[in-house]
């Protein structure tokens, strides 16, 4: 769960939307995850983060994390997160710059 952790993270840095950062944010509400095979400490593996959906107040996303040697996952992953607000504690309309920053 931690790798898909950092894999969220490092997609959210790369469009533009900072966790940690500002009054918008995302938390998840909803995860299922498969696990296909053991990880073991020497394994070469990375995190794939793909958007599958975005709507009015949430997003999906589809990850896997991998052995980047021959691409055969490990664990498949499908996360739903719902656009929060910090200053009000409640769940918040996706805004427009963030859905362009997602897509781009």
């Amino acid at each position: 769960m931690e790798y898909f952790d950092l894999g969220k993270e490092a997609f959210f840095l790369s469009h533009g939307l900072s966790p940690e950062e500002g009054d918008f944010t995302v938390v998840v509400v909803h995860c299922e995850v498969d696990f296909r095979r053991q990880i073991h400490h020497r394994d070469s593996i990375a995190v794939g983060t793909t958007l599958e959906h975005i709507g009015h107040k949430s997003l999906t996303l589809r990850q896997s994390v991998f052995d980047t040697a021959s691409g055969t996952p490990y664990a498949e992953c499908r996360t739903v997160l719902s656009g929060y607000r910090r200053s009000t504690a409640a769940a918040e309309v996706i805004p427009d710059e963030v859905r362009q920053w997602i897509n781009a």
